[in-house]
Formats: structure tokens, C-alpha cells, sequence
């Protein structure tokens, strides 16, 4: 793995040549550490989890920059507050100098906050997830991401007409089922695959979330996150998952945040791009790595995934983050995804919108479908004057199936 080629690898290196400091965030045991190490190697490493480091450092903030002004690696960052406040100093006495400080961080919730109090205008955040299907079998980031870096047009569709799918039916349905934490998924063995989960699972609440929120109630939270994989993919109704765990809606929001500000948990906005009140305006929310979720819920073969009553749900979660991962590793800026859907049931699984325009997609984890499954995927490309839509799914070829809407085979993304 130490040699391993993440997609988001000449980003993190050109946003060092744009600032001094760049912080990568993402959920633990992701690879953060190992791609910081691997685009900096003659850089000194610090870890904030190793006490001899940590006491270094916060004995005296001060004296540690002017001995280590630049070219040093900081893992784990929000476990030092403070940092923050003196990095803004030392940074400020030489402001002209780029490519300094490298740091990473596994909860966004203080860590983002101390951010933007102290270093708006000097530092460059990029996430970072669990290795995406073509990271796992070692090949580029697939050409269909070309797309967002242009406005999409009426070319794009000929464009997407000509792709062909850079993985397997078989390594999609592997990364489906497996998810991407590198240590596990790259050693081939199932039972240090399962041991593996099922100790950072408990560490993840047992440490992690108990250390950063000391009175929460872990049982309870263990609960939700449980739920949360079940509910991965769908509309989230906080009060009745609230009534089902036997927990407040209150604490439900605050569970939320938890999860997704520890990077377990992605949540997507409602589209409104009007006013309408037909639109459905509840919260929506993937898993993040579809491995993680299959584990907690105990889906132990391919079988029990591709036989589960929530199949559809989970893929189109598995889907929908490996797009955003893609897009995540490219030069774009000021973008966004979203979920679509009205009172009256018509619904988009993902709609991503930003330089390159707007862009509708809908997600079948089957690989047939009706002409009318399609209604609410033409009547939005129709509604907003788009020049295309597309529909990801298990099929084995690209193809042009209605109008302005293309199929794509998820070995495509």
C-alpha cells in the first residue's frame, strides 16, 4: 500500500504550491497518513497520537515552529487545539512562502471550526475516503470524470457514448461488498477482513467518539450507527428513528453530526432550486464506505448483499460516493451534490451541480428497467433545459436509451 497511487495525490500537491499549509481530513485508517508521507517523504513526521510527539509539541508551540518553521508532516491534528491559533503566526511572518505545512485530521467538528476562526485565507482542507473501486485495482481515475472539467454540453453525450468501462462487473460488485479501508481490503484474507472491522468498529466508539464527546452515551450511539447502516441510501426521518431507538429528536440531529463530522456518515441536501413546496426537504444520507455498512449489518458473503431486501438503497449509496470521490480528486471548485424528490414521489438519486453545469443521475442496481422508471429523470433534464442525464447501473454497455439520457455501466465511474 505505501506505494499506492491515490486519485487525489496531484491536488494535495498543487494546492501546496498554492498555500502554506494544506490539511487532509477523512475518516480514520482511510490512508491519510500513508499519502502524506508518500508526497512528502523527506518531510518531518509528527504524529499528535504518539505521546512523545505530543508532548514535543505542546510543551512549548512556540519554540517547536522556530526549530521546525517548515517542510513538516502533522497527524492528527485536532488532538492539539492550539495548534491552530500558532500556526497563524508562523505562517504570517513569512507570507509569501508556499508548500510548508502538511496536516491530517480525523474529526472535522472542532477541527474545521479552529480552521475557520484562525486560518481563513491560509490553509487549502481536501477530504479524503476509503479507496475508490480503480485504487483498488491499481488504475487511473476513469476518463467519465473528464466531464467535470468542461461545461457539459450536448458534445458530453458523445463523449460518454465512446466510454468503455475501466472496471469489472466483478471488482465493482467486490468494492460493493467490501468497501475501501486499504489495511483489510488489500490483505485478501477474509477473516483478517472481519477481525479488522470488527475492531475498528468498536474503536471507532469505544475510543474515538468516547474521547471526543465523553458524555455521550456510547450504547445508545453504538444503536444509532447501527441503524445508520441500515438506513444508508434513504430519507432520513429523524423522529422516527428517534421513536425506534427510544432517543429525542434532539439527539438524533446531534447523533448526525456525530457520525458525519467522523466521517462515517455523508449527508445530502434536498435540491431546491425553487420554492416549490412539493419538494421533499429532509435530510437524505450514504454510509460512506459500503463495507463498513455491510459489516455492522452482518452481510457476510456476496450473496447476502446481492439477496438483501436493501440492495437497491445501498448500491445507490455505494454509487453516489464513488462519484463524489471522484469528482473530489479533480481541479473543481464550488460544487455541490444533492438529492431531488417531491411529495408526489418523483425522485433523482443524485443531482451534482456546479461549474460544469447541472447534472441528473439515476442509480438501478438491476440491469433492466421501464421506460416509465425514467419519467422523473426526463421530466428534470426537460424542466431545467439540461443537455443530458444519465443512469448508472449493472448493464454491460453504454448506451443512449431515451432522449437526452444516457446509460453508463458503474464500471464506468
Amino acid at each position: 500500500m505505501t506505494d499506492m497511487k491515490r486519485n487525489i495525490a496531484d491536488k494535495v500537491n498543487e494546492l501546496l504550491s498554492f498555500f502554506p499549509l494544506v490539511i487532509i481530513l477523512g475518516v480514520r485508517q482511510c490512508g491519510k497518513t500513508t499519502l502524506a508521507k508518500n508526497l512528502k517523504p523527506k518531510w518531518r513526521y509528527f504524529d499528535l497520537e504518539r505521546a512523545r510527539d505530543y508532548d514535543f509539541i505542546t510543551a512549548d508551540i512556540d519554540f517547536f515552529f522556530k526549530e521546525h518553521p517548515h517542510s513538516i508532516i502533522i497527524d492528527e491534528a485536532q488532538k492539539c487545539p492550539a495548534l491552530f491559533q500558532e500556526l497563524r503566526g508562523v505562517i504570517d511572518r513569512d507570507k509569501r512562502r508556499k508548500n510548508r505545512f502538511l496536516l491530517t485530521g480525523s474529526s472535522s467538528l472542532e477541527l474545521v471550526k479552529n480552521v475557520s476562526e484562525t486560518l481563513a485565507g491560509r490553509v487549502a482542507v481536501v477530504e479524503l475516503g476509503t479507496l475508490k473501486t480503480n485504487e483498488i485495482n491499481a488504475q487511473p481515475l476513469p476518463e467519465f470524470y473528464q466531464i467535470f472539467q468542461a461545461k457539459i454540453n450536448l458534445e458530453s453525450v458523445d463523449f460518454l457514448r465512446n466510454l468503455t468501462p475501466s472496471s469489472t462487473h466483478k471488482q465493482v460488485m467486490e468494492a460493493f461488498h467490501k468497501g475501501g479501508y486499504p489495511e483489510p481490503v488489500l490483505a485478501g484474507n477474509e477473516r483478517f477482513y472481519d477481525v479488522w472491522m470488527d475492531n475498528y468498529f468498536q474503536t471507532y466508539v469505544q475510543r474515538d467518539i468516547r474521547n471526543l464527546f465523553p458524555r455521550l452515551d456510547i450504547v445508545k450511539y453504538r444503536r444509532f450507527v447501527a441503524m445508520l447502516a441500515a438506513l444508508s441510501g434513504t430519507i432520513i426521518n429523524r423522529s422516527q428513528v428517534g421513536r425506534s431507538l427510544d432517543i429525542s429528536e434532539k439527539s438524533i440531529r446531534d447523533y448526525l453530526e456525530i457520525a458525519a463530522g467522523s466521517y462515517i456518515w455523508r449527508n445530502l441536501p434536498s435540491y431546491e432550486s425553487t420554492s416549490s413546496k412539493s419538494i421533499v426537504k429532509m435530510p437524505k444520507g450514504n454510509f460512506r464506505d459500503s463495507g463498513f455498512a455491510n459489516f455492522i449489518r452482518m452481510i457476510g458473503s456476496r450473496e447476502q448483499l446481492l439477496t438483501h431486501p436493501m440492495v437497491g438503497a445501498a448500491f445507490e449509496a455505494f454509487v453516489t460516493e464513488e462519484i463524489i470521490k471522484g469528482i473530489q480528486a479533480l481541479p473543481v471548485t464550488n460544487w455541490n451534490y444533492n438529492y431531488f424528490r417531491t411529495k408526489n414521489g418523483a425522485e433523482i438519486d443524485l443531482v451534482l451541480e456546479g461549474p460544469f453545469g447541472i447534472l441528473p443521475i439515476e442509480i438501478k442496481f438491476g440491469t433492466t428497467f421501464k421506460q416509465r422508471q425514467l419519467q422523473s429523470l426526463k421530466n428534470f433534464v426537460n424542466k431545467n433545459n439540461l443537455p443530458l442525464g444519465i443512469v448508472i447501473n449493472n448493464s454491460d454497455q453504454v448506451e443512449l436509451i431515451a432522449e437526452k439520457i444516457i446509460q453508463l455501466p458503474a464500471g464506468c465511474i
